[in-house]
């Protein structure tokens, strides 16, 4: 195996499933969006005209919204909260780890924190602020698919006119279909910090070792 394959393969293989699945979700919704504009009467739409309609963004988006909103509040409410046992908490009563002392920086640390001041104020929250920026990227982009989306079907079963995304923000559809990824992802996430206290996964970064007690906190 390559080097470069070899030391990245864990990315590699997420973001290549990635795109696969998205193609797939791609294929799969135009049929199923062609299908529904056919109950209509409307004339279907070509594959790449698909992937610039509502149907497409609002689909994408409102997972994407829900998947980095869970992963940036997860990562912040780690840096302060803890669970007793659990592989995805640290160790009960620590604060700060002494590698996260920006005065133990060497030649090989990251810029910022070589620089200080604002850079490193910046650089030390970065991970989750990234995160929750793709969320409110995530969020916008759902919302104007979800607008384009719920506007075409309006005119196409009532003939209705169109509503803007800040009339769509105050609908119950619009907060029905974050809520149900939301739910979910907290859901997700909170049986897994619950069941890495007594289930083991031999290997994985994401578990206590084997021989780890119930008690013992941190992977």
């Amino acid at each position: 195996m390559p080097r470069w394959i070899r030391d990245n393969a864990l990315s590699v293989v997420m973001l290549g499933a990635f795109v696969v699945f998205l193609v797939l979700q791609s294929i799969f919704g135009w049929h199923t969006h062609n299908e529904e504009l056919a109950e209509y009467g409307a004339q279907p739409i070509g594959w790449l005209a698909y992937l610039g309609s509502g149907h497409f963004a609002e689909s994408v988006f409102e997972n994407w919204e829900s998947e980095f909103l869970q992963m940036g509040g997860y990562v912040l409410l780690t840096a302060y909260l803890t669970q007793r046992g659990s592989a995805e908490s640290k160790p009960e009563g620590q604060t700060d780890r002494p590698a996260d002392d920006e005065r133990r920086a060497g030649p090989d640390s990251p810029w910022p924190v070589r620089l200080g001041g604002l850079p490193l104020a910046v650089y030390r929250n970065s991970l989750s602020l990234a995160l929750l920026l793709i969320f409110l990227g995530s969020f916008v982009g759902h919302l104007l698919g979800g607008t384009a989306e719920y506007n075409q079907q309006q005119a196409l079963s009532a003939g209705v006119p169109p509503i803007s995304a800040w009339d769509f923000l105050g609908t119950s559809e619009f907060w029905f279909q974050s809520m149900q990824n939301w739910q979910s992802e907290f859901l997700a996430v909170g049986v897994l910090i619950l069941l890495s206290i007594f289930l083991r996964q031999h290997a994985s970064p994401e578990s206590k070792p084997v021989t780890a007690a119930h008690a013992e906190t941190g992977a």
